[in-house]
């Protein structure tokens, strides 16, 4: 369920400036997460790490050459390994904040793929945290079930901004784990109520509202099909094969991390099922 995919979808690394003293990392690469990064007057937040010490050791240099403050704070959005690999790199003296689930099951990673090398979360929470790194601050929050059980968001009040991890992936279906996608559009639905100009993804290119809104709607139709075909008896296999996702036809597909309209479609129908 982790976005593992193919390398060489940029040059390199781009980091853009979305608010005062507030950055986004975007990877140079498919398979390691975007980081978003905010330099205080004392030290910095940063939000995921990447995939591995490689992925950490390139976010660290373009931090470092923006400020040479500690990092003090990292969050991860959730327990995936491109997402908090590089923990011990990019912020080796930092506090590491997650979700409780995030630390339950990093923890269960580290002993069945030790070959990840985590570093799971000093500080947890249940609903929602507010970092204050002087003269600004970052409400990390869970809003409930939605890419996997136990995401955070991050969001710059003061730069009008938001980290999404797995939440918002631009123009691409998303690798789905043990969520739950009807809360998922929720969550997407109270974000676009929110004052926002700049959102990072998990993964791919910096977006706004508009790319957030189209993700959302993509996420909709599909929930509203597949709930249609499911409460008509439609088998999941024929339910599958009867989705109509042509509006999207420029999202990204994967099939080998289960990543496609028809996996999505497939993952949903499980979760009608168990409700």
């Amino acid at each position: 369920m982790v976005m593992l995919v193919s390398a060489g979808a940029w040059a390199a690394p781009r980091v853009t400036v979305i608010g005062p003293d507030l950055y986004a990392y975007i990877s140079d690469n498919d398979g390691s997460a975007n980081s978003t990064f905010l330099v205080g007057r004392k030290g910095i937040l940063v939000v995921d790490t990447g995939l591995d010490a490689t992925e950490g050791g390139k976010i660290l240099r373009e931090i470092r050459k923006v400020s040479r403050l500690p990092v003090l704070y990292v969050i991860n959005t959730h327990y995936h390994p491109d997402h908090q690999g590089g923990n011990s790199v990019v912020g080796p003296d930092a506090t590491i904040i997650s979700t409780d689930f995030t630390r339950e099951r990093t923890l269960a990673l580290m002993q069945s793929s030790p070959q990840h090398h985590l570093e799971p979360a000093d500080v947890t929470f249940e609903q929602k945290v507010t970092i204050h790194l002087e003269p600004y601050s970052a409400d990390v929050y869970f809003p409930g079930k939605a890419h996997t059980s136990g995401d955070a968001l991050v969001y710059f009040p003061r730069q009008h901004a938001i980290a999404m991890g797995d939440l918002f992936l631009n123009r691409s279906s998303p690798a789905m784990d043990d969520g739950s996608v009807e809360n998922w559009i929720k969550a997407l639905d109270q974000t676009l109520t929110i004052p926002v100009s700049k959102v990072v993804p998990g993964h791919f290119e910096l977006g706004t509202k508009v790319e957030l809104q189209r993700f959302r709607d993509y996420l909709n139709d599909l929930f509203t099909q597949v709930r249609t075909l499911y409460r008509s008896g439609v088998k999941k296999q024929d339910a599958v094969r009867q989705i109509h996702m042509k509006k999207y036809i420029d999202f990204r597909q994967y099939p080998k991390y289960q990543a496609t309209f028809a996996d999505n479609a497939e993952v949903i129908y499980q979760q009608l099922q168990q409700q």
